[in-house]
């Protein structure tokens, strides 16, 4: 990657918290006519007020999406930090901003727009190709959302992605730069490297009890062991719902009867054809010779058909099959012109037919296979069937489970069996549960970072409470308790003084790996010797596999005016390195498709940076004011 993209990283990672505007499919939606004022007020925009309640709202909903793309790879703690929240609450700001601004420009998005982007939304569509709008219903029900609601929020998204757009658009890189700055990361250097290893050390380490107990006191984070409890929760899905939905022979059989199309298959023929062309306007005896030449060769088909193949190489005029004998393959109706598909699917298998005029000129036509219609017997397909009917039902009752579920939760708090009687539940078990999600269990349901939260609460802790209902996935509600907990412990010293021993040894070799190299990189540097280095290495920014980030980045930087040019990088663990940089040249070979790829790379850093400065300009236009409230911990922080 580009050292100038590198460099902006801070702008890029804000730009993916802010510029990348959430999908409204049913993750929420966050409005702009709130004009509350009081004490829990962060900001103004535009008239309109931002509350802490809208910044945890929002903080909330960045982390689940971050959940939803990422798995258990994310880690949320990268999200509640201080500057993390802060860009959050810009975040607001700058759509607050815009939402004013698409107001006063009369941005509109049409209806079919809006139908359109609803259309695409994976999962609402029907085995028939339809659009589910039973199975759209639940998933708003299953957000909290009604359908005016989230189709208000769609486009005001929408308007806001317009407008967004117009401005990014307007960005490009010149030539020279983005050409200047593939030079530089084409720019090749050869390098040796002197290492001075951290065991090479070890028998001058002497370690001492009381250096031991210092570094157990001083790293005690390292001997912790995380709390853990052990829970029971309880899972609605649409699984759940479909388990408790019985579907008859008569419903499968009414159904089938209804559906036998999705069951059944259209008869195909293969054929194959030989084309004598004729132009559109060609006259009437260019016409008449087209059709003599046809004829012609049909008398000679008749006579024996099996030279079909030959003559389509050596006559037919369509380019796409004379090679292939005339071959057209199989194919249903309407994959044909007209008359072409009139006379393959009239004629009889191995039949040479008259000449048929299409459009192209004439074509004789020999069908040579025939698939013909089928239907799938209900016994084939019953099971199929009976599981769609369960789908479709458990879609239908999904949202009036939801209500129950959620009610029978909240209501008996302090124990989940009410609500797996009456749902018909399984109540679960798991121990060894992390705040955090635990990349050992996977996909288990419990392991949800959104529910975590929820489970690890002080009064879900302390009091064995019920948490309250959470959505871990589209149609998937989970409650949990704990029954048993364990709060974060310290290991004995006694217990890891053989992990601290080794711990202390490889900080104090790598002290003395690092103090030797330091010594001998001011010694070359005064006095150059290639003695001990290994073998040369071309490192470039685009061939930078096998480096450490601290040592390509330390060579890279490195002056290189007079050469040999020194350097030296300590790196934790692997003792410190010198490298011996030797020459300095640019490739004979340029790989003109990554200039290419690195030029619209930059123009995309330019665009993100046209947008900045457009919100700028937007924020201050709509007399933005950070309140008070900007400055203090949010809700959602003293919770934690």
């Amino acid at each position: 990657m580009f050292d100038f993209i590198r460099t902006h990283q801070r702008l890029m990672q804000f730009l993916l918290l802010l510029f990348i505007f959430p999908s409204f499919a049913f993750f929420g939606l966050e409005g702009y006519s709130r004009l509350t004022d009081g004490d829990n007020a962060v900001a103004k925009v535009a008239g309109q007020t931002i509350t802490k309640e809208d910044w945890d709202q929002a903080h909330r909903q960045q982390l689940e999406r971050m959940r939803q793309a990422y798995g258990n790879q994310f880690d949320s703690k990268l999200f509640d930090t201080p500057a993390a929240r802060r860009a959050i609450l810009e975040n607001l700001i700058a759509q607050r901003a815009l939402g004013a601004e698409v107001v006063k420009a009369k941005l509109v998005v049409p209806d079919a727009a809006i139908q359109q982007s609803i259309l695409q939304i994976p999962g609402l569509t029907k085995p028939d190709g339809s659009f589910d709008n039973d199975q759209y219903r639940v998933l708003l029900a299953a957000q909290g959302l009604t359908q005016k609601n989230y189709e208000a929020g769609l486009r005001r998204e929408m308007a806001l992605q317009q407008l967004n757009a117009a401005v990014q658009s307007t960005a490009f890189a010149p030539r020279s730069v983005s050409q200047n700055l593939s030079a530089l990361n084409d720019q090749e250097r050869t390098v040796q490297v002197l290492n001075f290893r951290p065991d090479a050390y070890a028998a001058q380490v002497k370690v001492s009890d009381d250096m031991l107990k210092a570094y157990y006191d001083k790293n005690a984070r390292q001997f912790e062991v995380p709390e853990q409890a052990s829970i029971q929760y309880v899972v609605l899905d649409a699984a759940a719902v479909a388990a408790q939905s019985s579907v008859s022979d008569a419903d499968i059989q009414s159904y089938y009867d209804q559906n036998k199309k999705l069951y059944a298959t259209q008869e195909e023929r293969r054929a194959s054809h030989i084309l004598i062309t004729v132009k559109k306007d060609a006259s009437a005896a260019d016409k008449a010779a087209a059709k003599s030449r046809a004829d012609a060769l049909v008398a000679q088909l008749r006579k024996n058909p099996a030279d079909f193949a030959k003559l389509a190489k050596a006559n037919s005029q369509d380019p796409g099959s004379a090679e292939n004998g005339g071959d057209l393959g199989y194919f249903g109706r309407e994959a044909l012109t007209k008359p072409l598909e009139d006379a393959a699917f009239s004629q009889k298998q191995g039949e040479i037919g008259n000449p048929v005029e299409s459009d192209f000129g004439y074509h004789i036509i020999q069908v040579t296979g025939i698939k013909p219609a089928a239907v799938k017997s209900l016994e084939s397909v019953k099971a199929e069937i009976g599981g769609e009917i369960k789908k479709q039902i458990a879609a239908k009752r999904y949202s009036d489970m939801a209500d129950q579920f959620n009610n029978l939760v909240y209501e008996q708090g302090d124990s989940l069996q009410p609500v797996a009687d009456k749902l018909q539940l399984k109540i679960q078990t798991a121990s060894g549960v992390t705040r955090v999600p635990n990349p050992a269990a996977g996909n288990a349901a419990y392991n949800n970072g959104k529910f975590l939260s929820a489970l690890f609460k002080d009064d879900v802790i302390k009091a064995k409470h019920n948490t309250e209902a959470v959505q871990a996935a589209p149609n998937t509600l989970i409650a949990g308790r704990i029954v048993d907990y364990k709060p974060v412990s310290k290991r004995p010293f006694d217990e890891v003084k053989d992990l601290v021993q080794k711990a202390v040894l490889l900080e104090q070799e790598q002290i003395l790996a690092t103090k030797a190299g330091q010594a001998k990189l001011a010694e070359l540097k005064q006095n150059d010797s290639g003695a001990g280095f290994t073998d040369a290495r071309v490192v470039s920014r685009v061939k930078s596999e096998g480096w450490t980030e601290q040592g390509f980045n330390a060579v890279m930087k490195v002056d290189a005016a007079k050469l040999p040019a020194y350097t030296g990088v300590e790196s934790p663990g692997l003792g410190y390195q010198i490298y011996r940089v030797t020459k300095v040249e640019q490739p004979k070979v340029v790989d003109q498709a990554r200039r290419k790829t690195e030029q619209e790379q930059i123009a995309n850093v330019l665009s993100q940076q046209e947008t900045l400065a457009y919100l700028a300009f937007l924020r201050e236009k709509a007399k933005t004011q950070l309140l008070k409230g900007a400055d203090t911990v949010s809700a959602d922080d003293a919770a934690k």
